[in-house]
């Protein structure tokens, strides 16, 4: 390429960056960063009943945690509204806008004549100049809308580069707003006027903007602006075929935190939604912008896996270093009131159990158990702690204590109970865990001790025998 690639995210702070939003993004960004090019941020906060400095804040976030950093930005559109509002007026006077004084009831009995007569409804252009034309006398007291001069004749085409050709009739599109009777500019202009401004070269959104790109690649041909290459990504579905809601997975990019996903697991499923490089299932972050095109992004919908993302998320908590995680679960026991530092040390907690968890959440769980003080549910001590079981625990523990404090001499010690008593290993091992963690099951009992360290054992195994 030629031009500087210059690519922009633009989500309206409405509510949270969901999971289809955190694609597009990043779709965007590894476009930008396969070209060296340019990504930039821009909050489209114009609808201001529904904007808030929290879900500004939300994105913000969901973009940092996902390791999405922008060159450029954030822009915000509300502090652009002289810009908008100077192009408005260079629009007028050019004859390509006009003011318009259609009531709203005016533009209800149109919509009800034209629906009578099964047309589609569109503004009628009764206010448009035209040449001969003699427009009705502006009524006092109203404030006009400001519309565009759609083209009336040809049509309107782009290379989509996910879709393919489109085309459509300028007869389908009408006079839309621009400006509204405030003077505040609409969606589909400020996004022109943005675009132009920030150079965008490719424009990679979901789908539903389809139909905004005519009217707004006639805005900016009516500006002589150049237009972008367009890129609309289909939506996601759930696993069951239907529109993404919560259920499956359309819930806030810091949920996932929160649900103990790591972002680079995050990331690399996200990837795969839509697009794909042969059968490559697992890459990092680096690998992806490497191959990353739009050539290789699919025109039909694609569907959230929520099994597949968990187990996208164990691969990476393997892969994981083991201070990172530690970590990340002291965090986690810190918000639960556990105090990390009352057990081992994390890192060796982690080490023992990251092989066997999904998501940091269970490993927190595992770690908990080495922190705090265990009460075994009744039941569990009843079906587990039996008679029999205590005194192989008590021949058990004498050993222990006079034991040297690693896994081989921890082993023999659990061997030698068991043959002293005609025990099998799970009869011995599982009363044991149930003892000193609580559970029934756990990662080898030897290690399990191992990194429990002696003095917690024999207290916890003291109070049962």
């Amino acid at each position: 390429m030629t031009a500087t690639v210059r690519t922009r995210f633009a989500p309206s702070p409405t509510g949270y960056l969901h999971i289809g939003g955190a694609r597009t993004a990043l779709f965007s960004w590894a476009y930008a960063r396969r070209h060296q090019g340019v990504f930039i941020l821009r909050i489209e906060d114009t609808d201001v009943a529904r904007s808030t400095p929290e879900a500004v804040q939300a994105i913000l976030d969901g973009m940092q945690w996902l390791g999405l950093n922008h060159d450029e930005g954030p822009f915000y559109q509300m502090q652009r509204m002289d810009r908008y509002k100077d192009v408005i007026q260079q629009m007028l006077a050019a004859g390509t806008a006009y003011y318009c004084y259609t009531s709203k009831e005016e533009l209800d009995a149109l919509r009800a004549e034209q629906e009578a007569r099964k047309e589609k409804p569109r503004y009628d252009g009764r206010w448009r100049p035209a040449p001969g034309k003699t427009l009705p006398t502006p009524p006092e007291g109203v404030q006009p809308v400001v519309r565009f001069c759609n083209p009336t004749e040809g049509s309107v085409a782009w290379d989509d580069l996910v879709k393919g050709r489109i085309e459509i009739s300028n007869a389908e599109l009408d006079d839309f707003i621009i400006a509204r009777a405030d003077g505040t500019p609409t969606y589909n202009f400020c996004v022109v006027v943005d675009d132009w401004d920030m150079g965008i070269t490719q424009v990679i959104r979901g789908d539903d903007h389809v139909n905004n790109t005519p009217r707004q690649i006639n805005v900016l041909k009516a500006l002589g602006a150049t237009v972008p290459q367009y890129a609309h990504l289909s939506m996601i579905l759930g696993s069951d075929g239907t529109k993404l809601s919560k259920r499956h997975g359309a819930v806030s990019v810091m949920q996932y935190d929160d649900d103990g996903y790591l972002p680079e697991a995050v990331i690399n499923y996200l990837a795969r939604l839509g697009w794909s490089h042969g059968d490559d299932e697992v890459f990092s972050r680096e690998q992806f912008v490497e191959w990353f095109d739009l050539d290789h992004i699919t025109p039909s919908a694609a569907q959230f896996n929520t099994e597949k993302l968990n187990w996208l998320n164990a691969h990476y908590i393997k892969q994981a270093d083991n201070t990172r995680l530690a970590g990340e679960v002291a965090s986690r026991l810190a918000r639960r009131g556990v105090d990390p530092e009352a057990g081992p040390a994390l890192e060796s907690v982690v080490a023992l159990y990251k092989d066997r968890a999904s998501n940091l959440n269970e490993l927190a769980d595992a770690a908990e158990l080495f922190c705090v003080d265990v009460h075994p549910a009744e039941e569990v001590v009843a079906q587990h702690l039996t008679e029999a079981a205590r005194a192989a625990l008590r021949s058990l523990a004498a050993r222990l204590a006079g034991a040297a404090w690693e896994k081989p001499a921890l082993n023999q010690a659990i061997k030698d109970t068991m043959a002293e008593h005609g025990l099998k290993m799970p009869q011995v091992a599982i009363p044991l865990r149930v003892a000193v963690l609580g559970v029934p099951q756990t990662p080898s009992i030897d290690a399990v001790l191992e990194v429990l360290g002696q003095a917690r054992v024999l207290a916890r195994l003291n109070r049962y025998l």
